[in-house]
This record gives structure tokens, C-alpha cells and sequence, in this order.
């Protein structure tokens, strides 16, 4: 299967009303920082060399705003030649819409998916325990959990109650205990965009989508806007050990982000993105369609509260990050054997998409097969470079 990008369903629901932000690949000038507007693809690397520059200033949409910019088309043109196989030597094509970025995720922050962990971690990593274990404590688990405040004494009480019983796991502490789990998912420069491919470490057998609203922070803790992210990762890989969390989550195009970030104007804020709600839509083709869903307003620790346990006085980060805040989505909906579960199939199209955001489109390949990871820091600052001359 072949990924088809339509500027309508890439864009939000209020098309380019909002404040967009992108990168996009210009032949013979390289990564380039564009702003989506109703007129087309304009791009202000002149003004903003990065996009970490841009999220740093004190107020990036209105700086944004008043840049002019350089068009260099429409956005239907450009996203015709983002696909891999429809790519052009001489046409621009959309890239991740970060760059110098740290790429971090928050893990375990749905009380559904903190059950999967769970079921993952009893499973160790063998899918057809899963249902077994799924009946035997996700309902006594899961009922316990519902609107607990994680670091509350409520939660404390919870914990010492599931060791007694002999349930409590390393997910549950960080799923309703103080610290929440802060990860790295993916170097700096590594994350693809829309249309792209999204790679599965070969050696993986059970694996699935990660639907996720992503947090864009500048250096100083502020977020910014926000985009969409498929975490991809490993079930089996991360249920054999947690110790493996590095080889589940951050392989060759692991990381996808995009279309486009969205930054907080007046019409668009932190608000919004607590009370989003995500999609997600799984199309093989043996003719699987999987739909799910992520509710942000089912979060269990608030979109603020990771920020600052990401950044802060404890931990800096420059040129800012991004940080995927988790999943409500489980993928329990079995795809062929009974009790199995779903996985992916090669050629899969997963789409995750929002009203406020658009939607974020990929196909999946073995990270083996995926293009190589070769545009590191080193080649953008020799772009900038050669683009001042």
C-alpha cells in the first residue's frame, strides 16, 4: 500500500486558521522552516533558521505572523512528492516539523494503557498470555484506578494494597506513584513527518501504534503548541524486560510527528489540548481496519505536570523538546489467532489525526527497510551555513 496525502485532511479542521509551523526538504538549499498559510507554503529560514529558534521567542506566533516569507508552493504540491516513492529531486517535500529538539515521551499516563504495561509485563513478552492475564486482573486493577490522582495519598494507599496482593509492578509506580516515567524516545534530527515511513525493529513479533498528542516546549519551559506523534513500539520487546525500553522505543523511524505544529494563539491554547481527542486508523492490506481512540481528558497526570517533570530546574534542554504525553489507546483487538491480540502487518497505514491538528499519516516497514537516518545536526548547521554564504 502507498500513502495518499490530501492537503484537506492534512490540515485541521479550521484549515489554516491556526498558527502553522513545518519543515520542509528545498533541493539544492536543504531543511527549511515554513509557515502554512491560506496562500500556500512560505518559507521564513531567513528569519528563523530553526524551528527551535522560532519556540524560543517570547511570543512565536506572533513572530511568526510577521514574517512574510518566502512561497514555494501549495501545500497539496508539496505533499504530492512527501511519500518516499513519490519523491522528486527538484520538489520540495515535508519533513518531521522539529529539528534541534530533544524528542522525549511520558510513558504509563492512561489508567487503560498502565493495564496493558501491566499485561505486557506478566506476559513477558508472549502474546497469548495476554488474555489470560488480561481477565485474571485488568478488571480489579483497572476499577481500582479509575480517577485516582497518581502521588496522592488515595495512591499511596492503592500501592500498599496491590503489594499486599501481590500485583503491584514497576508500571503501577510510575502510572500512579510521584514521579512520572520521562524517556528518551528518539535523537535529535531522527523523527520522521507525515507520509513517511515508520519503522519496526525486525526482531519484534507483537508491536502496535502509539496514537499521542506531543507537548512543543521551548528552552525555557513554556509550551508552545503541539503536534501528533505515533510512538511506535515493541510490545514483546519492552514486556521481556523494562531494561529493553530503548531497543522497544527508538529504532530507525520509530519516532513519526507532524503534520504540522500548532502554536498557542488566541484561538488555540492548553485547554485545547487537554480536552483533544485523538484518532487512530489501522488499514492493512489483508483488509484489517483497526479504529481506536485517545481522550486526552482521560489523562491521568495533567499535560503541565509532565512538562515540568521533564524540564526544570533539574534538567535543562537548550533548544528545547518535545514530549509525547502517552496513550488511552489499547490494542487489544485481536488480528487473526484469538487471544493474540494486535500487531502490525508490513505495509499498514496508520493514520492518527485531531480537529485542532490534522492528521499524521504513515505506512509501516521493518526499520531495516525504512530510508537511512543520514541528515544529523552536522548536515543542518552545513545547510545554514551554505544558505548565508
Amino acid at each position: 500500500m502507498t500513502v495518499t496525502l490530501a492537503a484537506v485532511s492534512t490540515l485541521p479542521a479550521d484549515g489554516t486558521a491556526g498558527t502553522l509551523v513545518g519543515r520542509v526538504f528545498r533541493p539544492g538549499l536543504g531543511p527549511s522552516v515554513v509557515a502554512v498559510r491560506d496562500g500556500g507554503v512560505f518559507d521564513v529560514t531567513a528569519a528563523f533558521a530553526t524551528t527551535s529558534d522560532l519556540f524560543d521567542r517570547p511570543d512565536p506566533a506572533a513572530a511568526l505572523a510577521a514574517v512574510p516569507g518566502e512561497r514555494i508552493g501549495d501545500l497539496s504540491t508539496v505533499l504530492a512528492h512527501t511519500p518516499p516513492e513519490a519523491r522528486d529531486a527538484g520538489k520540495p517535500f515535508l519533513l518531521s516539523p522539529i529539528d534541534l529538539q530533544a524528542v522525549k515521551a511520558a510513558g504509563v499516563t492512561f489508567a487503560i494503557s498502565m493495564v496493558e504495561r501491566v499485561i505486557e509485563e506478566q506476559a513477558k513478552g508472549v502474546p497469548e498470555r495476554a488474555a489470560a492475564i488480561r481477565a485474571e486482573i485488568g478488571e480489579i486493577i483497572g476499577g481500582e484506578l479509575k480517577g485516582l490522582k497518581p502521588g496522592s495519598p488515595e495512591a499511596a494507599a492503592l500501592k500498599k494494597h496491590l503489594q499486599e496482593r501481590g500485583l503491584w509492578s514497576q508500571y503501577l509506580e510510575v502510572g500512579i506513584g510521584p514521579d512520572a516515567e520521562i524517556f528518551t524516545k528518539a535523537p535529535v534530527l531522527s523523527s520522521v513527518g507525515t507520509g513517511a515511513d515508520v519503522g519496526l525493529h525486525p526482531i519484534s513479533t507483537w508491536n502496535n501504534p502509539e496514537p499521542e498528542v506531543v507537548l512543543v516546549i521551548s528552552s525555557s519551559g513554556r509550551i508552545v503548541g503541539a503536534t501528533l506523534g505515533n510512538d511506535v513500539n515493541l510490545r514483546d520487546v519492552e514486556g521481556r524486560s523494562a531494561l529493553l525500553l530503548g531497543k522497544a522505543k527508538d529504532n530507525n523511524a520509530s519516532a513519526a510527528l507532524g503534520p504540522f505544529v500548532r502554536l498557542f494563539d488566541a484561538n488555540f491554547g492548553i485547554d485545547a489540548v487537554r480536552a483533544m481527542k485523538v484518532s487512530l486508523t489501522v488499514t492493512g492490506e489483508d483488509g484489517f481496519v483497526l479504529d481506536g481512540r485517545s481522550d486526552m481528558a482521560a489523562i491521568s497526570r495533567d499535560v503541565e505536570d509532565l512538562a515540568r517533570q521533564a524540564i526544570g530546574p533539574h534538567h535543562q534542554y537548550p533548544d528545547g523538546l518535545v514530549l509525547y504525553c502517552g496513550t488511552l489507546f489499547a490494542p487489544i483487538q485481536d488480528r487473526g489467532d484469538k487471544g493474540k491480540g494486535f500487531t502490525h502487518k508490513l505495509g499498514d497505514i496508520v493514520t492518527i489525526a485531531s480537529p485542532e491538528l490534522g492528521s499524521l499519516t504513515n505506512r509501516v516497514r521493518l526499520s531495516t527497510q525504512c530510508a537511512p537516518w543520514t541528515d544529523g545536526i552536522r548536515s543542518l548547521m552545513a545547510s545554514l551555513a551554505a544558505r548565508r554564504g
